[in-house]
């Protein structure tokens, strides 16, 4: 099983980025598949989630601002992320949890400048 999450880059407050998490086989398979954020000197935290039945749940900091969402026929779980802010600044990761272990992507970093 393997996860490649990509999409990270430099934006300006206010801006938005799409990452993009690519898994290897069914998408489908993986309950709950989710983000998470590490910014510099903090604990990775919850960023949002998505069942495969439709299910989203989302961190407060993030509700009204980023969406995920999944594409099955590309096997890629997405997070749109707008009205960017600085701290949203952080490596994200994806996670995909599959008969009660979890997967992780590599990180991909998201800087927002101010």
């Amino acid at each position: 099983v393997q996860l490649q999450a990509s999409g990270g880059g430099l934006v300006q407050a206010g801006g938005s980025l799409r990452l993009s998490c690519e898994a290897s086989g069914n998408i489908l398979r993986f309950n709950p598949m989710g983000w998470y954020r590490q910014a510099p000197g903090k604990q990775r935290e919850f960023v949002a989630s998505s069942r495969s039945w439709g299910t989203t749940n989302y961190a407060d900091s993030v509700k009204g601002r980023f969406t995920i969402s999944r594409d099955s026929a590309n096997n890629t779980l997405y997070l749109q992320m707008n009205s960017l802010k600085s701290e949203d600044t952080a490596v994200y990761y994806c996670n995909g949890r599959f008969v009660g272990n979890d997967y992780w992507g590599q990180g991909t970093l998201v800087t927002v400048s101010s």
